[in-house]
């Protein structure tokens, strides 16, 4: 992707990929100026009547509500609210239906253990997973088993490929930020990031193997820390804030599109 394309896509608050975005804290005025470049993205091409289902934790999650007849509240307040807002306007003829299926606290093997009812028998035509960060050990007296957690990753996504051959997968990276009381408290911070790193090495190496589209939130959120403050995006070094879940659905859609580029 250009890199003038990603400054401008994410030039009110953000970096793609470690590149600094423009306009973050580049002058004493900068924190008045408005974001309309942030709504100015490639749009992505789906056929008529896509379902996008969204799977992982509770930054997934963010209780969206389980009776899916509210449709005041059926798919929370996280990113996939905000990626299905955009898509909404910007391509109300395509009749997109918009599922979440994050649930808070769950890990790569809570995930496998749903994915049948929650993924397969939903038949998505899009499936996004962000997934890992509960699955970090801070204990030192265990050790974060990443071979078993690649594995269970692998086997959904093989599910998932074999249920549906033509389904477009998409994979975020696991991210953690050095904000609040407990990624500030001794070790664990150094801890943390270095297992979300191995988890988005594994990330890489799925992507590539099932041809799925990579979003790398950990160097969003590296390169947005940078430019501002770790805590601008991230409140306790995990949730995101609800400029954090913007990030994301915006990287989300410029990655989408980049990938699934409208005619």
């Amino acid at each position: 992707m250009p890199g003038t394309n990603r400054r401008q896509f994410l030039k009110a608050g953000a970096a793609c990929s470690g590149v600094m975005a423009a306009g973050v804290a580049a002058s004493p005025g900068a924190e008045a100026q408005s974001a309309p470049g942030g709504y100015d993205y490639r749009r992505p091409s789906f056929p008529g009547g896509s379902r996008l289902l969204f799977i992982g934790d509770s930054i997934t999650d963010m209780k969206w509500g389980r009776n899916e007849k509210d449709r005041n509240h059926y798919l929370g307040h996280s990113y996939v609210y905000l990626i299905a807002a955009r898509l909404g306007v910007d391509l109300p003829k395509a009749g997109l239906e918009f599922f979440n299926r994050g649930i808070s606290g769950n890990r790569m093997r809570d995930l496998k253990a749903r994915w049948q009812k929650d993924v397969i028998e939903m038949k998505p035509d899009l499936l996004s997973v962000l997934v890992g960060v509960n699955d970090r050990v801070v204990d030192q007296k265990r050790k974060f088993e990443a071979d078993q957690w690649e594995a269970d990753y692998r086997e959904v996504l093989e599910r998932s490929r074999e249920a549906n051959p033509d389904l477009r997968i998409v994979l975020i990276d696991p991210f953690v930020l050095q904000s609040g009381w407990w990624m500030t408290k001794g070790g664990q911070w150094e801890i943390s990031r270095a297992q979300i790193d191995r988890m988005g090495a594994t990330v890489t190496r799925l992507a590539k193997e099932f041809g799925a589209v990579q979003v790398r939130m950990q160097d969003v959120f590296d390169a947005a820390a940078k430019a501002v403050s770790a805590g601008q995006w991230i409140w306790d070094g995990v949730h995101p804030l609800p400029q954090g879940h913007e990030l994301i659905a915006r990287q989300w859609l410029e990655e989408v599109s980049g990938r699934w580029k409208a005619g």
